[in-house]
């Protein structure tokens, strides 16, 4: 059995007010709002100036830009993204942001990120 597949399904309603935000770094939290072991649903705040440092992952990723505005680098390319832009990043390449006003990113990953849960979440 894989890593994903230890990953306990959530439950089926996430009410924002009733989820907690967890301060990843200065300037940036995120608001896990769903997953099972295919597929997570991530919200990320960002406030002006915080950087999404540059990094790499096996994960698929879409994200949509709800609010805000970005300078965002995927692989060598470079784009500004604002609210209602998005942006698919594949697996194993590159990328990171800068926000240059502030936003939230709707992060959406498969598998979905076991490095992001805590033990209680996994069936180990």
């Amino acid at each position: 059995m894989n890593l994903h597949e230890k990953i306990k399904p959530t439950k089926e309603y996430w009410i924002d007010a009733e989820t907690p935000w967890e301060e990843v770094q200065e300037g940036l939290s995120r608001q896990i709002m769903g997953y099972d072991g295919k597929i997570m649903l991530v919200k990320a705040k960002f406030e002006k100036g915080a950087v999404g440092n540059l990094h790499k992952h096996y994960h698929s990723q879409v994200t949509y830009v709800e609010s805000g505005e970005f300078k965002m680098k995927i692989g060598d390319e470079e784009r500004i993204i604002k609210g209602g832009d998005s942006f698919y990043i594949p697996p194993h390449v590159m990328h990171g942001c800068v926000c240059t006003s502030p936003g939230i990113l709707i992060d959406v990953f498969s598998p979905a990120r076991e490095d992001f849960l805590g033990h209680e979440m996994l069936d180990l």
